[in-house]
Parts: C-alpha cells; sequence; structure tokens
C-alpha cells in the first residue's frame, strides 16, 4: 500500500492517517493529494462501486468536481467518488503523463499509470470497493489517462468515460489483459482535441472515430452499432444535441463501447444537469461478467 498523510495545516507537518470513514476527506497519498467521498449509504459490510475522476492539463481536482458534479450522484447511488491530482511540472502544473501526446510536456516521465493503479489498490485494502465496479471519467489530459488506464490496468478497471481525450496513437501500445467498456465522448467543434485527430506539437493522437474503432477491436465488438436516442446534456445547445452510438455485439465479457458526439459542441462544453446521471448510467451499469 502506498503511504497516506493528512493534508497539513500552514503551522503543522503532515502526519500518517487513515483516509476518511465518513463524509468527504483530502488526504496525500505519496504526496498528491487526493480527495475521498462516501456516501451516507456507504457500509463496509457491502461492496460499493468506485469511480475515479481525473483533472485535465493545468486543471485539478475541486475544478474537476464542479465540472462534472459526479458527489451528488455518490451520494443518490451510492458509489465512492475519489478525485486525485496529477503530477506537478516545474511550474506546479498538474498533468496526467498518458500518452506520447498528451501531456508530459517537460519530458518529466512520472509513472502515472503505476501511481493510479496502487491508488486503487489502497482504496480496495481501505475500503469495501466492488472489484467488478471500478470505473475511471477523466475529462480532456484525464481522458487521455481514463483510456491509458484501461490498457495497463483491465485487471483493475471496468468501464471508463472520456470527455475530448484521445487513446494511443499507435494502438499497439494498448494491450488490455481484460474487455473494459469505454464510453468516447467528444465534441465536434472541440478547439484543442480537434475531432478528426490531430497534433500536439510533434506527437499526433487519432479521432473521435479511430479511438472508439480501437476499443471495438480491443473489446471484440463485432458489429457496426447501432443509433440510441439523442441526449441533452449541453445547457448552450439546442435541442438532444449529443448523438449516441452503442456497440455491444460480440463485445467480449459483456462490455459496451459507446461514442458520444456533441454536436456544435467546444473542449470544455456547458455541461448541464442531465450529464452526470448519464455517465453514471454507464459507469455503474457496466460491471464486468
Amino acid at each position: 500500500m502506498i503511504a497516506v498523510a493528512v493534508m497539513a495545516t500552514a503551522c503543522d507537518a503532515a502526519e500518517e492517517t487513515p483516509m476518511p470513514s465518513s463524509g468527504t476527506g483530502t488526504v496525500r497519498v505519496d504526496g498528491r493529494q487526493v480527495t475521498v467521498h462516501l456516501p451516507a449509504s456507504y457500509d463496509p459490510a457491502r461492496p460499493a462501486p468506485l469511480v475515479i475522476g481525473l483533472h485535465g492539463y493545468t486543471s485539478d481536482p475541486k475544478e474537476l468536481e464542479s465540472y462534472l458534479l459526479l458527489a451528488p450522484e455518490s451520494d443518490k447511488r451510492g458509489f465512492i467518488h475519489v478525485y486525485p491530482e496529477g503530477s506537478a511540472e516545474d511550474q506546479g502544473e498538474l498533468f496526467w503523463n498518458a500518452t506520447d501526446a498528451c501531456c508530459d510536456f517537460s519530458g518529466a516521465e512520472p509513472d502515472d499509470s503505476r501511481y493510479l493503479a496502487e491508488l486503487i489498490a489502497t482504496l480496495r485494502d481501505t475500503y469495501r470497493i466492488d472489484p467488478a465496479r471500478v470505473a475511471l471519467i477523466g475529462h480532456s489530459n484525464g481522458g487521455f489517462m481514463a483510456l491509458r488506464m484501461a490498457c495497463d490496468h483491465a485487471d483493475l478497471v471496468t468501464a471508463v468515460v472520456s470527455l475530448n481525450g484521445a487513446a494511443w496513437s499507435d494502438a499497439a501500445r494498448c494491450r488490455p489483459s481484460a474487455p473494459v467498456s469505454v464510453l468516447a465522448i467528444h465534441s465536434s467543434d472541440d478547439e484543442t482535441v480537434s475531432f478528426g485527430g490531430g497534433t500536439i506539437g510533434s506527437a499526433t493522437y487519432p479521432s473521435a472515430a479511430a479511438t472508439v474503432t480501437q476499443w471495438r477491436d480491443h473489446d471484440s465488438c463485432t458489429d457496426g452499432g447501432r443509433d440510441a436516442p439523442a441526449l441533452d446534456v449541453v445547457t448552450t445547445l439546442p435541442g438532444a444535441e449529443t448523438s449516441v452510438r452503442t456497440y455491444t455485439q460480440g463485445c467480449a465479457g459483456g462490455t459496451t463501447v459507446q461514442a458520444w458526439t456533441i454536436n456544435g459542441g467546444t473542449h470544455v462544453p456547458d455541461l448541464g444537469p442531465a450529464f452526470a446521471p448519464a455517465v453514471t448510467d454507464f459507469l455503474l451499469t457496466r460491471g464486468r461478467r
């Protein structure tokens, strides 16, 4: 288990402390800030799902939670919600070393994949977590990282949501040891991570369609998918702006691959109240069989 310490005050040095046993608590895990939110319904005698939120480049856990608003869903639906911080650049900006395209721009090469796997192991040692429902959701750089975790640690992770992130450019670098359900959400007008793929510096990242195709292949899905009813998850766009395509036929282990396209959406779409329940539905109903 990796070391856990309480957040220090301005006057006190950090001292070792257990994870919170109720409510919301912020600790340091191997030197990084991690916030844990336990729903009031949490019972150590019953396994609970785990959902980990991953912030974007230069963002932080608090900003991510204020954007996604998953803690209220945790309270309603009984999952443990955890949002850690990534590595810090020399100037203090936070990032995840997810793929060759995003976002270790300083060349520090932190092993964030290992860190998150060890964090999951620590949480499983601390709380009664359902191993069939361990999920990650990330925005932007956090979306890249969520998909990376599905590649590297499919033995731990059962479902991921990536909002305006992308997969490895070289699909061969993703070798999941088990099937993982994936929801890839992309904005058609994303000005930062292009819907059609692109480059960050000299490194390339795949398009929205290629990201979905990679995961259809990883999960051995055999059908061309089917359209589901469109969703209204962005407040500043008219009507049900988000188209949904679902792939289930032949997918190994009962997994699902979904593609949501926010038509007219930007890199940081103005998410409405329907977003958090919709992504939570995906994460909690895609437990591994």
